[in-house]
């Protein structure tokens, strides 16, 4: 790296105190428009669904059997699994939100979002999520999907937000994940407890993911967290 290089990484260096302003302006934003927000269910899956694909289809009919029992659908407001949930929400007459990301590729506004949030920063974008969501549906997707799932259960296992109903749609997409977490992190190395693979439950259809919602919310989720503190000690 040459001097002129150094400089260069010292300038971009220099503009970080004032990204502040901008992360304060996404987060002051978001909270004002998502403010009335207390029955948000978040859908999260890949952008790169098809139409014709089942899980597409799937995803349609949750954020319309959401939308038709009182919850408020919010995605990341791009293609495939996101525009579904949306689509089935707004086909159904139900508030429908996007939490839109800035990328180069892939990640366009759905036409069927409602409220359109559009965010720089993953990170402010996934404070939203977190805290407005009541629970969490997730379809089959990529590395986004598996970041912003982990990072619900992360946050749920570290009690920084109150057990929620976390659903991963589509047994056969996510069995060889769970195998890996039962029998890697859990039997044999030890890095999850048996009290963690209750943060989660994986269903095969729709009318199970809802039934998990009626029945997790909010009662199944207090029952839970003193079951996990009785556990852990505290």
């Amino acid at each position: 790296m040459g001097i002129a290089d150094n400089y260069a990484a010292d300038d971009f260096r220099n503009l970080d105190p004032w990204r502040i302003f901008r992360i304060m302006a996404e987060f002051v934003e978001g909270f004002e428009a998502m403010a009335r927000i207390t029955n948000g269910v978040s859908v999260f899956g890949s952008a790169r669904t098809r139409e014709d694909n089942s899980y597409y289809q799937m995803a349609a009919e949750m954020g319309r059997k959401l939308t038709l029992a009182g919850y408020t659908v919010i995605t990341g407001g791009g293609p495939g699994i996101m525009e579904a949930a949306n689509r089935g929400a707004s086909e159904a007459g139900g508030r429908s939100i996007g939490l839109n990301i800035d990328l180069p590729y892939e990640q366009k506004p759905n036409p069927y979002i409602g409220q359109l949030l559009s965010f720089r920063y993953f990170f402010c974008r996934k404070v939203m999520f977190a805290k407005y969501s009541r629970a969490l549906v997730a379809f089959p997707g990529g590395f986004g999907t598996l970041d912003e799932l982990f990072e619900h259960i992360t946050l749920a296992q570290t009690g920084k937000i109150p057990c929620l109903p976390i659903v991963m749609v589509g047994a056969a997409f996510w069995r060889g994940m769970l195998a890996w977490i039962r029998e890697t992190l859990l039997e044999r190395e030890k890095c999850v407890g048996p009290e963690d693979m209750s943060l989660f439950r994986v269903v095969d259809s729709v009318d199970e993911g809802m039934a998990v919602l009626k029945e997790w919310i909010p009662a199944a989720a207090s029952a839970r967290d003193s079951a996990r503190l009785t556990a852990r000690g505290k």
